[in-house]
């Protein structure tokens, strides 16, 4: 059994993750595992749990507390750790293993004693990082822990961000350490660091003009928010970039960090829910430094493209839904192997569907499940590149090698090969018995299935109630459930699609003044110009479409422009393959082939029907429609 405290309190038992639901016995386990392994005073549970104005009854109702909590455990089947009760309080045991936030300061440690290599450094971080799931202590209604304890949680994390983004810079890596960035900045607008980092890592790409504005949009907040000035370090950051100085590696902030981490300025600088950093998907081309020169005294240089690389598999926040999926997955990647299968074990799983249906999240969220099941490690591979191009496969493989190593010899490994474009990219990684792969592809991959084996979860958009439980998650119970009704109809809005509510509860976290009724009538009016993220416009329903579309055979494309812009009847419907009736049915628009009507399918762009055998999402409908009245307009005015 483990206790995972960075997040929602909750108990893993394996692949199985259970949210503990706020009681006063959950905020006294909180309060003790954030002291595990010390004795907590009685009097500081008290308040812990009963807040400054305690009851006269506070010690023994605090004794009854106990006995609830263990009954709690006794429920969960939590063996191993118990409650101690020593002179002048309580004590929890726990280790690293057990205990999320110690495994997370452990890594942080080791990562520490690897300050001579950055390469394994970052590895280490990220692995540290994963371990956070969302909002600290969401769960957990204390004032107390609230005001005491999570701020001290979420600066140790900011720390692990920081030297993350350190590290990135010093490597030259600095298109990577952008994705992080531009939302560190956004969430935390009071900390200077971050924005150092952030316009520094602009400047080295060659956006000039990009940095400065930063460092004047942070220049400005500080005066009017907080009325200071930016601290020198940024000050003389701004002087070098007027000058055309060279920030390479080393200069600037550098993975030494040479300028040292600036503070939190004042407690307005604190803003959002700890663990938003990195809740978005990493933006795609627009943030690839291969393709941007840097300026060095005034002249451009190109930048070598810096490999995809192999991370640890990052945690997803506020993972919803998928509940029989993720069970399946997790139920087929701890199996033993039959007995038949000499000690071999079966080793693909393939997630495939349509662009932003949650295929890469739910790999990750499975990953997580089975964590204690892969000693060796869980790395997530890219396997295409920012420009949509595929990697070659001996390219991967020699990455994983490398971030495997040779020392774990006979324990097993679990590779999330993310965004496969075709089977020839993932048959030379399926050699050995000690690893285990999830697929994520758009792509069917029949081939592969029908000559290795596996497993295949086709994901489909949301359901109902999965959609109403991401808003849950994502937006607070408060707000969700105050406005129950305007809730749903935002998921309708959406079309249940993943990324489309994903972009959504971004949007209304940064307003959290607007009414989810007023949010309807907002979103409604145009869903698809306002599914999109206006400081990040490649986060987009449209944006996410195109690159969708650009991916195909150009004549596979014009093709879908025509279906998704035509009637119903194209995709198949009743009497419309191939009979005098379904020419007649189609009038004017001539029978799509079969053959393409399956690669379109088999690319993740149509769904299976009803009504006919294929249907397409109402939101890429929509898309394709503006898409043809575009281009439309545009051959009007030549």
């Amino acid at each position: 059994m483990r206790f995972q405290l960075l997040g929602p309190l909750a108990l893993a038992d394996g692949p199985d993750v259970v949210v503990l639901q706020p009681s006063k016995p959950v905020i006294l386990l909180a309060a003790l595992l954030l002291h595990a392994n010390s004795t907590v005073s009685a009097e500081y549970l008290q308040r812990a749990v009963w807040g400054e104005d305690q009851p006269a009854t506070a010690k023994a109702a605090l004794q009854t507390c106990v006995l609830r909590l263990r009954r709690l455990f006794t429920k969960h089947g939590v063996t191993g750790t118990s409650i101690e009760a020593v002179p002048g309080g309580y004590r929890i045991t726990a280790g690293p293993p057990t205990l999320d936030l110690l495994g997370f300061r452990d890594q942080v440690r080791r990562a520490t004693a690897l300050a001579g290599d950055p390469e394994a450094e970052l590895y280490t971080l990220k692995d540290a990082l994963s371990l956070w799931q969302g909002s600290l202590l969401a769960n957990v209604r204390s004032d107390v822990l609230h005001r005491d304890e999570v701020p001290r949680l979420s600066e140790e994390r900011l720390r692990a961000v920081e030297r993350v983004c350190d590290l990135l810079l010093g490597l030259g890596r600095c298109g990577e350490a952008l994705v992080d960035l531009w939302t560190a900045t956004r969430v935390y607008p009071g900390h200077e660091r971050f924005h150092e980092q952030l316009i520094e890592a602009l400047y080295r790409t060659g956006r000039q003009s990009q940095a400065l504005a930063e460092y004047r949009r942070v220049k400005g907040f500080l005066l009017d928010e907080l009325g200071v000035d930016p601290s020198p370090s940024l000050r003389q950051l701004e002087l070098s970039i007027l000058r055309g100085e060279d920030l390479g590696a080393g200069g600037g902030s550098g993975a030494g960090g040479i300028r040292g981490a600036a503070g939190i300025r004042g407690a307005a600088g604190v803003r959002g829910a700890a663990g938003a950093v990195g809740a978005l998907e990493p933006a795609p081309a627009a943030l690839d430094p291969g393709s941007t020169p840097r300026v060095v005294q005034g002249e451009a240089v190109p930048l070598p493209a810096p490999a995809p690389g192999v991370d640890p598999v990052p945690a997803v926040p506020h993972f919803t839904g998928r509940e029989a999926e993720a069970a399946a997955m997790a139920a087929r990647l701890t199996a033993p192997p039959p007995p038949d299968a000499g000690g071999q074990r079966p080793l693909t799983v393939l997630v495939s569907g349509a662009p932003g249906i949650g295929k890469s999240a739910l790999a990750q969220h499975v990953a997580h499940l089975v964590r204690d099941s892969f000693p060796a490690g869980r790395l997530l591979v890219r396997m295409t590149r920012a420009d949509g191009h595929p990697r070659t496969a001996d390219e991967v493989a020699a990455e994983v090698a490398a971030a495997l190593g040779s020392g774990r010899a006979g324990e097993r490994a679990l590779l999330v090969l993310d965004d496969v474009v075709d089977a020839g990219q993932v048959r030379p990684l399926l050699t050995s018995p000690d690893l285990a792969v999830v697929v994520t592809s758009r792509m069917g991959l029949g081939g592969l299935i029908a000559t290795h084996g596996g497993w295949v979860h086709r994901l489909t958009a949301f359901t109902e109630a999965e959609s109403y439980a991401l808003l849950l998650a994502a937006l607070g119970t408060e707000r969700v459930e105050d406005e129950p009704r305007a809730a749903r109809q935002l998921a309708a809005l959406c079309g249940h699609f993943p990324a489309a509510l994903r972009i959504l509860t971004a949007r209304l976290l940064t307003r959290p003044g607007l009414r989810l009724g007023d949010a309807v009538d907002w979103l409604g009016d145009d869903p698809l110009a306002r599914l999109t993220l206006t400081d990040s416009p490649d986060h987009s329903v449209s944006g996410l479409f195109d690159r969708a579309l650009g991916r195909l055979d150009p004549r596979l494309s014009e093709a879908f422009l025509r279906i998704g812009s035509g009637p119903p009847e194209l995709l198949g419907g009743s009497g419309s393959t191939g009979g005098p009736e379904g020419a007649g049915r189609t009038g004017s628009h001539p029978p799509v082939p079969e053959d393409v009507l399956e690669q379109l399918a088999d690319a993740g762009l149509l769904e299976d029907g009803p009504p006919g055998p294929y249907r397409i999402h109402d939101l890429l409908r929509a898309h394709l429609r503006r898409t043809v009245r575009i281009r439309n307009r545009r051959t009007e005015k030549v």
